[in-house]
């Protein structure tokens, strides 16, 4: 597997793989989280974004991020669903923190490929929200989603995966 930066036409790609990565929320009760529409592509555009190639050099997932506050913000992480569970997201938030500077999202609390599993990568929760960061929340909220169920992660350069 090889990360590298997205090029322009392959954005109408990952939204694709962005929608198939929401449906297993339908799993979960959480249908309008499967229901809900991708990045835009104006907003892609806008990102850093990195994908993850297979051997014939097809995105399999990608990672959207940008500078929020001093950290690197994940706008968006996504693995199709074919290529789930193989670490492709846990290498991209990896390639992600190379920088050495720390790393930034928001996600659903209980949601178990949420908080939980950015846990075992070494996010922890925010304590004190940053305003930019405080800001994406707003944003959430003001597209339905319950503040209550999301948590503000960072992972900070010295943490370790646990």
């Amino acid at each position: 597997m090889l990360i590298r930066l997205a090029q322009p036409a392959e954005l109408p790609y990952l939204q694709e793989i962005e929608v198939a990565s929401g449906e297993p929320f339908r799993d979960v009760g959480m249908p309008e989280i499967a229901d809900d529409d991708p990045m835009s592509l104006e907003a892609l555009a806008e990102h850093e974004v990195w994908v993850a190639v297979g051997e014939q050099g097809v995105p399999l997932a990608f990672i959207a991020v940008g500078d929020v506050d001093g950290a690197k913000h994940v706008h968006q992480v996504s693995v199709h669903p074919s290529h789930a569970r193989q670490g492709i997201g846990a290498a991209l938030i990896e390639h992600v923190k190379r920088g050495g500077h720390a790393v930034t999202l928001t996600t659903f609390r209980d949601v178990p490929w949420n908080a939980p599993y950015y846990e075992r990568l070494g996010f922890r929760p925010v304590t004190e929200t940053s305003p930019g960061l405080a800001g994406i929340m707003r944003e959430e909220a003001s597209r339905g989603l319950d503040p209550s169920a999301r948590v503000a992660m960072v992972l900070l350069p010295a943490q370790e995966r646990t």
